[in-house]
């Protein structure tokens, strides 16, 4: 009889998965990354990103989210309030395309199918695997070299996300977010030869070799509700 019970009980639970509450929406912001080049300021959007969210709400104060978003991130030397970086006058441009995969944490209640408007602070973080384009300083010192792309660097990171979320209608949820990535990378800037070259290059060899890069994305989300009053079972 108890089998029969746990079996009766998966059943309704895995059933009613697909009648869970699903959100789906464009996101668009400002890019900026972090590291040895440029300015230091955490964040400063110099650059567009675009793309999109799927979330599917497990309970009140949970999702499961994935998301697809192309940045473009560009540093200048120039710009930095660093009297050595100004004189050294490095610059680049990269882009990061990047799917994550992670948890969304809410800070209150929020229930879709409830009447009444919702809102709430949340946090995201999970996996992150981006592409990006490695840098190499065309000429080492005493020569003053410019950065220039080279292959693909892939990597993962890993996404730290503050955001502000508000259902506008039944169906639909605005939200605002700012989420800084430490990547497993030191190289979105060229600063670090190795990771090109399989070898040390110290006359290529710039800033700090025992931090990563970081970028940050910044935007906000439109995201559309979908699906059946969910069940939210306790497996």
């Amino acid at each position: 009889m108890k089998h029969h019970f746990l079996l009766i009980f998966m059943f309704v639970c895995f059933s009613t998965t697909y009648g869970q509450t699903f959100e789906v929406g464009p996101f668009i912001g400002g890019a900026n990354y972090i590291g040895d080049v440029g300015s230091t300021a955490f964040i400063n959007p110099n650059g567009l990103v675009a793309g999109g969210i799927v979330k599917w709400n497990r309970s009140e104060r949970h999702s499961l989210r994935l998301s697809l978003l192309y940045g473009e991130i560009t540093a200048d030397d120039a710009k930095s309030n660093e009297t050595r970086r100004q004189q050294r006058g490095y610059s680049f441009t990269n882009h990061v395309a990047e799917a994550s995969l992670g948890i969304e944490f809410n800070f209150w209640s929020f229930d879709l199918h409830d009447a009444t408007p919702q809102s709430t602070p949340y946090l995201y973080t999970g996996i992150t695997y981006f592409n990006s384009k490695h840098q190499l300083l065309s000429s080492g010192l005493p020569n003053v070299g410019q950065l220039e792309a080279q292959g693909d660097n892939w990597e993962f990171s890993i996404p730290m996300v503050m955001g502000y979320k508000q259902t506008l209608t039944k169906n639909i949820i605005a939200g605002f977010e700012v989420g800084a990535r430490y990547t497993f990378t030191d190289n979105l800037d060229g600063s670090n030869p190795e990771e090109v070259l399989g070898r040390r290059d110290p006359p290529r060899e710039f800033g700090s070799t025992n931090t990563k890069d970081w970028y940050v994305f910044s935007g906000i989300s439109l995201t559309f509700t979908f699906g059946k009053k969910p069940c939210y079972c306790n497996l």
